[in-house]
């Protein structure tokens, strides 16, 4: 009996000491839920560590990631914003998106910054386009009246051609008699020229001037017309000139051949001076205007550039290539730029002065911009940006930033990985990124596995999912 008073005693003490221990952590709050699914309790006793590259990877001892092979580190559960937090709380909560990087850690997750600057930016617009005709400088050579080719002084398409010298010779009998009229009237004026009648000297006069505008519809110059009456003979055959000097782009006839009033003889075009069309795309049409110059490459000429200026931008859109024409004059000197010829074209467009970073450091989520700041040496936050026009390297950044401010140009997917870690902003949005979770679910934790020396195959135990 006395033995079992010994151990009652030191029994129910203990008890009690225990209950009322047991009780004040209750009061506390140590063993209600967080709202995470885990108690105070939990956490004090259980340190989760996880992977920068993977987070789905979750492990309740120090390791290595069983995908990338990299140092587990420690997972900080983000605390719930709320009103009764303490300011200590609340900066706490504040410095959640922030992430510290040590100077090991930015040369292995190779983190670089460039100071934000104020700078002049150009946007380049490529675009491409097809050499066309001047359709201002191309002209048909037609027979004015029928007849046959008697002489075809061009036999070949290409051959250079100038409007002062005859491209064919027409032999028309039509064309013959009336400039036989033509000489009839003229020696009639001057018999009739000094006759005392008014009337019958002015019909003189009438009769040379019907007689020679019938010749000039017939395509007959007031040169050949004097040359006509200077001889005082008909000409058999009737030369026929080119309205341009140019290039023999299409033949149509023979020497020998009879042809007809207004038939086609020759296609001729000016090429001292081209039509370049370029294509450009509708969101970069807005950027694109009368007047501004072009540079055109062609593959034919590298490192020969064409300069040219834009001088119609067609009204219309092709619904199929989601493009709108526009038109480039340019001047061909040794015409190098040949008619069908495919070239690139490039236009510069100067947009001001702005404040602009490389593209490189700007994280699109879809939804927002994000550019992480190195606010003090090592420390970086997320900070949303308004941006710009972009050209291949740089973009403009409208709001959000500052000059002078340091973004990160390289590794901002990895300090964006540590932030999301931490709970913090980072771009959670971006699908596939951060997977949703139902409210109180209590997140499963995957004891850890011996590490063999060397592992060939991953084990899907090791993931989270």
């Amino acid at each position: 009996m006395a033995l079992n008073k010994k151990i009652a005693i030191p029994l129910t003490l203990l008890l009690v000491a225990v209950s009322v221990g047991g009780g004040l952590l209750y009061k506390n709050g140590w063993f209600k839920d967080d709202g995470d699914g885990h108690s105070k309790a939990e956490h004090a006793v259980k340190t989760l560590y996880t992977c920068s590259m993977h987070p789905f990877i979750i492990k309740d001892k120090p390791g290595t990631c069983p995908i990338c092979g990299m140092e587990l580190i420690k997972k900080i559960d983000a605390a719930p914003a709320d009103s009764t937090q303490t300011p200590e709380q609340k900066q706490q909560a504040d410095m959640l998106g922030h992430v510290s990087l040590s100077p090991t850690q930015r040369v292995m997750a190779n983190v670089a910054t460039v100071a934000v600057k104020q700078a002049s930016l150009n946007k380049e617009i490529n675009a491409v386009g097809i050499v066309q005709y001047d359709q201002s400088r191309q002209a048909k050579v037609t027979a004015w009246i029928a007849g046959r080719i008697d002489q075809l002084h061009v036999n070949t398409v290409g051959s250079y051609v100038s409007k002062d010298k005859p491209v064919a010779e027409v032999y028309s009998p039509d064309l013959l008699a009336t400039q036989q009229e033509y000489l009839l009237a003229v020696k009639s004026r001057e018999q009739l020229k000094n006759s005392s009648i008014p009337s019958i000297s002015q019909n003189g006069d009438g009769l040379v001037a019907s007689s020679k505008q019938r010749l000039m519809l017939f395509g007959v110059k007031e040169s050949q017309i004097a040359e006509l009456e200077k001889a005082g003979k008909p000409n058999i055959r009737l030369p026929i000139f080119t309205p341009i000097s140019g290039i023999v782009i299409e033949k149509m006839v023979q020497q020998g051949q009879y042809v007809n009033t207004g038939e086609v003889l020759f296609n001729v075009a000016d090429l001292s001076t081209v039509w370049v069309e370029i294509e450009v795309y509708e969101n970069e049409f807005p950027n694109i205007h009368v007047g501004q110059q072009v540079e055109i490459k062609s593959q034919s000429f590298p490192g020969r550039p064409f300069t040219g200026r834009i001088a119609f931008i067609y009204p219309f859109l092709d619904p199929k290539t989601r493009t709108v024409k526009a038109r480039v004059e340019m001047p061909n000197p040794g015409m190098k730029l040949k008619p069908d010829m495919f070239v690139n074209a490039v236009i510069k467009v100067p947009l001001g002065s702005a404040i602009v970073v490389p593209v490189t450091a700007v994280i699109d989520t879809g939804k927002r911009q994000v550019v992480w700041v190195e606010s003090t040496p090592g420390m970086f936050e997320p900070r949303d940006v308004q941006v710009g026009q972009q050209t291949d390297d740089k973009i403009q950044i409208l709001s959000g930033l500052k000059t002078g401010d340091k973004v990160a140009v390289s590794g901002g997917y990895l300090i964006d990985s540590e932030s999301q870690l931490k709970g913090g902003g980072g771009h959670e949005n971006m699908p596939g990124m951060k997977m949703d979770e139902p409210k109180g679910a209590k997140q499963p934790v995957i004891p850890a596995q011996p590490q063999p020396a060397k592992k060939s195959t991953l084990k899907m135990d090791d993931m989270k999912m």
